[in-house]
């Protein structure tokens, strides 16, 4: 695996952005400033992470969310 975290990644399994292993491994995520817990999604070119908002989910069972503009900066946790 490469040191560098991927552009664009999703919890959600159903999303064409989603891998397993990389989740595993442990994604920090920076938005702002600020080092977010509940980010679903995120994407570092366009600038923009989308968070969980609370324990509400939408019909599916997925997450209600929001999509916030910003800086973004991404880490893997664990050092392999």
């Amino acid at each position: 695996m490469s040191d560098t975290p991927p552009d664009r990644l999703s919890a959600n399994t159903e999303s064409p952005f989603h891998n397993a292993a990389l989740l595993e491994r442990g994604i920090g995520v920076r938005f702002k400033g600020v080092e977010k817990t509940n980010v679903e999604e995120y994407c570092i070119s366009e600038g923009w992470v989308r968070l969980a908002v609370g324990r509400t989910t939408d019909r599916r069972g997925n997450p209600m969310t929001i999509k916030l503009q910003g800086p973004v900066e991404v880490w893997f946790k664990d050092k392999e």
